[in-house]
């Protein structure tokens, strides 16, 4: 289905080639005046330069022409040249019941899918998740959804961290602690162990332990970085000690990002680039890519429109070293070969915009990523306290993400116990999903590269733009339409009808908004504008129901028309809360 929008700029473009003018000025836009009129059209003004006219005469020209318009009830000229227009009531019921016959809602998927992968999450193996890790797997995790909302491909990689200097502290530190292990003998040539000589817990101590002891300990931190020389280097005993760390680790990660909703198609990190690095180093070499600075080898990326320096992407240190950047053109290799993609798309801290610019710079240069290959950066701000500062415990510490969830479920229950007539079961059911609302809506709602503040008390209410309120407006939904099947009522095949009142109209208008919304999220990589949709089409059902009797109504046509309308409604939320992360329960 076309989108309400393109549907009135067909008529618009008609309307300016009719009465003699480009239909380039055609442009519809939502009104910004809503107490005036539905939508707006500002191309007289643009054209009065170029048909040296007043911008009225060439609006009154074009309203001349959309008489009898299928679409438009009313339509406007209005000083200096605003062409002001509303819908035709029954022109919107016929599109909202298109839609409701459609799987999709309408929406029109792409005909030429891409392969698209997501770069999200990354953390760092042998730590736990904290809250720094929220916003790049809320947001990562909406961007795929949406994408494959509108048709395409979509492959989620976490790009974990599983190959620096931590698994060389870690390494240490096991020796010191239990050196008869057979991973420290050399002389060993028997099967390891199956079981890890370290649980979850251990693991996480044992990490900040080792991180301590290397900055008080030089002698220390050389075993940490010799370890880690051995471990990349094929070391049999350091190789299966990482092969246990993963797996431990691997297994928590996927439980944490289980209870986040957040789901990953490829769970590789920067250990399955290293066999990349050797050849493409010294291609760069041969082909002139990359050159000797200082010792460390670098590709320079300045680029003559550049307006300041931007320094060279460093591949190696001069002590042979590899960095972040040279992990992340070895993957960029590694996916080309494996899933050849039309587009990348990075989530990660916008601190880290200088990165990728060297990054993608560096592999369009070297040719590592065809041309037609877009790679995009959709860098995030930071999730504040209410003092501004960093999200952090009562204590000053960084909150592991598992206890803000759980802190966060439990404000939700204990704010469902004081009104509920529910099983204790189900309350504590109901909290997780609502909890979750609350999470990624309260994340979501705020444009990705902007700094935030995480409010608890805030995301966690009924009222506002929060995710329970949309929640509770979804729950009052069915309340409703499950009340009318109550009484033996059949749902099935019923239509929407022209609106009777106002609120009843504006619901409808936002309900039809849902494909130009979803689209726009896509292009944009924007999950925040389907938050704010659906924070505008929950306060138009909450007006229409309040200003409606709806199963009171006594007329059987306007009734089944009302429910209609609420089933669609129902949909497009649903629909919408989806491709943001999160569900609805059946009851609040």
């Amino acid at each position: 289905m076309k989108k309400v929008i393109d549907l009135i700029a067909e008529e618009l473009e008609a309307a300016f080639e009719q009465a003699g003018y480009s239909k380039e000025y055609a442009k519809v836009t939502l009104s910004n005046r809503p107490d005036l009129c539905e939508y707006q059209c500002n191309g007289a003004m643009a054209g009065a330069k170029t048909y040296k006219k007043a911008p009225i005469m060439i609006a009154n020209d074009v309203v001349g022409q959309l008489e009898g318009s299928q679409c438009l009830e009313e339509v406007n000229a209005v000083n200096p040249g605003f062409i002001n227009m509303k819908l035709k009531k029954e022109y919107v019921a016929d599109y909202l019941n298109q839609m409701s016959s459609d799987e999709n809602l309408g929406l029109e998927v792409t005909e030429e899918p891409k392969m698209i992968v997501v770069d999200y999450g990354g953390p760092n193996v042998a730590k736990p998740l904290h809250v720094g890790h929220l916003r790049s797997a809320i947001i990562g995790e909406s961007v795929k959804r949406i994408a494959r909302k509108m048709g395409h491909k979509v492959l989620g990689d976490i790009h974990l961290g599983d190959w620096g200097y931590q698994m060389g502290l870690i390494i240490t530190e096991l020796s010191k602690r239990q050196p008869e292990l057979p991973y420290f003998d050399d002389e060993f040539q028997g099967e390891y162990p199956a079981k890890a000589p370290f649980t979850i817990g251990e693991l996480e101590e044992i990490y900040p332990t080792a991180s301590g002891k290397a900055k008080e300990d030089e002698g220390y931190r050389e075993e940490a970085l010799q370890a880690t020389y051995l471990l990349q280097n094929g070391h049999r005993g350091y190789r299966a000690i990482w092969n246990h760390i993963m797996n431990v680790s691997v297994s928590d990660l996927k439980k944490n990002y289980a209870n986040l909703n957040v789901e990953f198609d490829l769970w590789k990190g920067e250990a399955d680039a290293q066999v990349y690095i050797p050849d493409m180093i010294e291609w760069m070499k041969k082909e002139g890519y990359a050159h000797i600075d200082q010792g460390a080898l670098v590709i320079d990326v300045q680029e003559e429109s550049d307006t300041k320096e931007i320094p060279p992407c460093m591949i190696q240190k001069s002590d042979g070293a590899s960095l972040y950047g040279t992990t992340d053109l070895a993957t960029l290799i590694q996916r080309e070969q494996d899933y050849k993609p039309d587009k990348i798309i990075y989530i990660a801290d916008k601190r880290q915009d200088l990165h990728f610019l060297q990054v993608f710079r560096a592999a369009r240069k070297t040719g590592i990523v065809p041309e037609q290959t877009a790679l995009e950066f959709l860098g995030f701000g930071t999730m504040n306290g209410k003092d501004g500062k960093p999200f952090k415990t009562r204590e000053g510490g960084v909150m592991r993400l598992e206890n803000l969830i759980a802190e966060i479920e439990e404000e939700m229950y204990q704010k469902i116990a004081q009104n509920r007539t529910v099983a204790e079961e189900e309350a504590l059911k109901t909290a997780k999903i609502v909890g979750m609302s609350a999470i990624k809506y309260g994340d979501l709602s705020n444009q990705a590269s902007k700094d935030y503040v995480f409010d608890v008390d805030r995301f966690t209410s009924f009222e506002g733009n929060t995710g329970p309120y949309i929640l509770y407006t979804i729950v009052r939904i069915k309340s409703i339409l499950n009340k009318y099947q109550a009484d033996g009522r059949i749902i099935e095949g019923i239509q929407v009808k022209s609106a009777h009142n106002e609120s009843e109209k504006a619901l409808m208008l936002e309900v039809s908004k849902y494909s130009d919304v979803m689209e726009s999220a896509y292009v944009d990589l924007a999950p925040h504008k389907i938050c704010s949709y659906i924070y505008d089409l929950a306060n138009a059902f909450n007006r229409f129901y309040h200003e409606t009797k709806i199963l009171a109504e006594e007329d059987e046509t306007k009734q089944k028309s009302y429910i209609a309308l609420l089933m669609l409604t129902k949909r497009v939320l649903e629909a919408c809360i989806d491709v943001l992360g999160f569900e609805a329960p059946e009851r609040m």
